[in-house]
């Protein structure tokens, strides 16, 4: 992950829109921002989501969509490393939706 994020600023898309869901967990969870990394391969995904998580508040849920199938390692895995929680992970025809909550 030695690419430099400044570089994907302007490249973030993202849509602001609230979804009630729950897994796992009996409190609804409002994700807040989307971050399509569809189509983009490793480590764009994780670094895109890095970026959108990077000045928000603790506890604010974000989704990643990601067609990368290293996603389905490797966003697990930056979650367990920065201490955020992996709300959900759906596989949907080989769209891969992450749904995260920041630490």
């Amino acid at each position: 992950m030695g690419s430099d994020l400044s570089s994907c600023h302007d490249a973030v898309s993202a849509t602001i829109y609230n979804l009630t869901m729950t897994d796992n967990d009996p409190t609804p969870v409002t994700v807040v921002l989307t971050i399509d990394a569809r189509g983009l391969a490793c480590p764009l995904p994780v670094l895109r989501l890095r970026k959108a998580l990077t000045g928000r508040p603790s506890g604010v849920v974000v989704e990643l969509l990601a067609t990368d199938r290293a996603a389905a390692r490797d966003v697990p895995a930056f979650c367990a490393g920065a201490g955020h929680r992996l709300v959900s992970t759906h596989d949907e025809d080989g769209m891969l939706r992450f749904v995260i909550r920041r630490a």
